[in-house]
């Protein structure tokens, strides 16, 4: 049987918060100067010829308690992420990495304070929302045949959804440094990741030179809700993908990831009542 004492939210102090932070930090730096892989950085404005995957999500969701000014903030915090990414070519064998492509988002660079997900909340701070992006961009990559190499599952499932689309867990959080994205090109084809930050939704494509190969479908599987020791709810699942060949024939079904998080909201609410706390 799994150990699900140990997913209880431990409170930390600032202390220890802050010297958790710059622990994590300075060995993400550390690991970038010993780091031999290639890592992507050039651009083409020119789109490759063939798209094997199109995304959009929208800027904004309907979340209880969450102020207009704070999705707005978001959006322009997008826009210059998006484009420092938009045009980015993946060569075979390099590999992408969202933080050292992007860089630390500050004022002097335009980024204002947005949303932050924390310890089952959100607090507001420089870059917020950038989240939106990496989740974009994981999404988009499992439909293709690159490797996702660095993925971190979010904690907290913090906002009950009213119309998800996609599986629970199906994306990337984010924090500069330490917690990154990376994605490496282990096919003999370039790969191109655009982006555009459109007036009401972050469109993202990855592109290449060749037509696609495959077809995948992302679904989830062994979607739990366990009650806790301690009074609270975890929910889990499992992210799998299925792949067909260009004859429409299903040559795969893999496993991706598994996802555990702690639900902070009640787990009993129905779709109505999940519309009405989102109001």
């Amino acid at each position: 049987m799994r150990n699900t004492s140990r997913h209880r939210p431990i409170r930390r102090s600032r202390l220890r918060l802050w010297a958790g932070k710059w622990w994590y930090t300075g060995r993400r730096y550390w690991h970038w100067l010993s780091d031999r892989s290639v890592t992507a950085r050039r651009k083409e404005q020119t789109r490759l010829p063939y798209s094997h995957i199109r995304h959009e999500t929208p800027y904004v969701r309907q979340l209880r308690q969450v102020e207009r000014w704070i999705h707005t903030n978001k959006i322009i915090n997008l826009r210059l992420a998006a484009e420092r990414l938009d045009g980015l070519l993946l060569q075979p064998g390099e590999t992408f990495s969202y933080w050292r492509t992007i860089g630390k988002p500050t004022r002097r660079k335009g980024y204002v304070e947005g949303m932050i997900l924390f310890y089952g909340g959100y607090k507001t701070g420089i870059g917020g929302g950038l989240c939106q992006l990496s989740n974009l961009i994981y999404w988009m990559t499992l439909h293709t045949p690159l490797t996702v190499t660095e993925r971190h599952r979010h904690s907290y499932d913090v906002f009950p959804d009213a119309g998800r689309t996609q599986p629970f867990g199906s994306g990337a959080t984010c924090a500069y440094n330490y917690l990154d994205l990376q994605i490496r090109n282990d096919s003999p084809h370039v790969y191109q990741l655009c982006l555009t930050a459109a007036e009401h939704t972050l469109k993202g494509e990855w592109r290449s030179a060749q037509p696609p190969s495959y077809r995948y479908e992302i679904y989830e599987r062994e979607h739990r809700i366990l009650s806790q020791p301690w009074g609270g709810y975890m929910r889990c699942n499992v992210i799998a993908r299925r792949i067909w060949n260009s004859d429409n024939e299903l040559i795969g079904d893999e496993y991706v990831t598994r996802n555990e998080a702690l639900m902070m909201y009640s787990p009993m609410l129905g779709e109505n009542d999940v519309r009405r706390q989102a109001e």
